[in-house]
């Protein structure tokens, strides 16, 4: 079990006063008293709406994630705050209180997690290739808030997102999918409702007013559920706590394949009918994840091999270029003989990179 956390007093309005602890317990009058909520492509237009239709007063804290770029400006931010009427902070710390009524939009290229009742903003892993990612988000929530989290997977390409989701609904939280239908990316919504079940799957115009509801119904909230000992361990690493051989054999087992982004030896996690994978260092795929950053790094491997022997080619009539300069026209020709040999492996390669599937 998580051990007792320290409760973070927080304020809406002038007479509503609540805790925001940890094990899933909480002096809130409502329902659910904390809301996540993860998109990919589309994520922009989807979160506008949703917060649109999220009333001004709304009894919970929200935490948004979309993958962005890590050069990308912290802007979505103040593209939301004239979406609707909760308060989106336009600066975030890392340690910030979290408040009803109040949205935490996740930076570029750090990932957004909850704890003790704070924002945490930490430059762990990156998760399904991307940091930040939905998947720590939706865990440290699971970890810290029991059955008062409600999670939302929205639009977005692949499946980031889907294990979180369930880490929620293990805990007793509610899970919140967009109607693949009506997502403008369908993948992450699909491929959560393919292997899974989800509490509620509606068009993203009924979630704002079904969360309005849910925060409201303290009679809809169930007993939380315990921590599981894989919960504990995934979402430590999103902390960048350590792990050793022990940790991971709780995850899984080994796999033969080396993570794309370490080289590091990935450990195979059976989830349901899905199978994921981790790292020691802590990057984490879904089978689909990894079957895209193995692509990229056979890309990368095939031109890195286009430059070297580009770079070796200029060098080499360098050389014969020289020779021929000093009247040593048998060593020119030997280098010679060698760009000429070299010069056709490039253009295979080049032919490789236009056969590796997409």
């Amino acid at each position: 079990m998580a051990s007792k956390k320290e409760s973070v007093k927080v304020k809406i309005g002038k007479n509503d006063k609540r805790s925001y602890s940890g094990n899933g317990k909480s002096n809130s009058r409502n329902g659910h008293d904390v809301i996540v909520v993860g998109a990919s492509a589309g994520g922009i237009e989807a979160f506008s709406k949703l917060l649109k239709d999220l009333p001004a007063e709304l009894p919970a804290a929200v935490l948004l994630v979309i993958h962005t770029s890590p050069m990308s400006p912290y802007v979505l931010p103040k593209i939301l705050n004239r979406a609707g009427t909760l308060k989106v902070l336009e600066k975030l710390d890392d340690g910030h209180p979290l408040r009803p009524g109040h949205v935490y939009v996740a930076p570029p290229d750090v990932h957004l997690l909850t704890e003790r009742g704070q924002v945490r903003l930490v430059n762990g892993p990156k998760e399904n290739r991307h940091r930040p990612a939905i998947d720590p988000l939706f865990r440290s929530a699971a970890l810290e808030y029991g059955a008062r989290v409600i999670g939302v997977l929205l639009t977005g390409n692949l499946d980031d997102g889907a294990s979180g989701l369930v880490a929620i609904k293990e805990r007793g939280g509610v899970a919140v999918v967009q109607d693949p239908d009506d997502a403008l990316y369908p993948d992450m919504p699909r491929n959560f409702l393919e292997q899974h079940k989800a509490d509620y799957c509606l068009p993203l115009s009924q979630i704002g007013s079904l969360l309005a509801k849910l925060v409201n119904d303290r009679n809809g909230r169930r007993n939380a559920k315990p921590v599981s000992k894989r919960l504990e361990i995934e979402a430590g690493i999103a902390k960048l706590k350590p792990t050793n051989l022990e940790q991971m054999k709780v995850l899984g087992k080994p796999s033969p394949t080396a993570c794309p982004e370490c080289d590091g030896g990935l450990w195979e996690i059976k989830e349901g009918n899905q199978l994921r994978f981790r790292c020691r260092e802590g990057h984490a795929y879904s089978a689909k994840s990894l079957v895209v950053g193995q692509r990229e790094r056979v890309e990368a491997a095939l031109w890195a091999a286009i430059r070297a022997l580009e770079e070796r080619v200029s060098i080499l009539r360098r050389l014969a270029n020289q020779a021929r300069e000093r009247k040593h026209s048998h060593t020119a020709a030997i280098f010679e003989q060698k760009t000429r040999e070299l010069e056709p492996a490039a253009e295979t390669i080049r032919a490789m990179l236009a056969m590796v599937p997409h």
